[in-house]
């Protein structure tokens, strides 16, 4: 499978659950985000040129750093789901990668 068309069914399938959540619950934004950075990292990979293991390697790191410099607990909790939103996306991207150009 693709990665572009794994990552479009894990956006479609958060979108389901997103919808099935009743409440604005802390899941609920949790699937929100990673439906954007799913988009996102889509969004980017329509230019062939683009290294999106670099990108989101990159986008990882000023996470880890803002989390760091960081004293809310509640903010540095919202930041560690992105992580490892971040982190799931760029090992589906690496590891699809790999295969392909073994």
């Amino acid at each position: 499978m693709s990665i572009e068309r794994r990552l479009q069914r894990e956006i479609k399938d958060s979108k389901n659950m997103y919808y099935r959540e009743k409440d604005d619950s802390p899941y609920k934004r949790y699937l929100m985000k990673r439906i954007d950075l799913i988009n996102r990292v889509l969004e980017n990979m329509k230019d062939p040129d683009t290294k999106i293991c670099d990108i989101v390697e990159s986008k990882m790191k000023e996470t880890i750093i803002t989390i760091n410099r960081t004293y809310s607990i509640t903010e540095a909790d919202k930041l560690h789901s992105e992580l490892r939103i971040l982190d799931w996306i760029f090992y589906q991207v690496f590891s699809i990668k790999n295969k392909i150009t073994s």
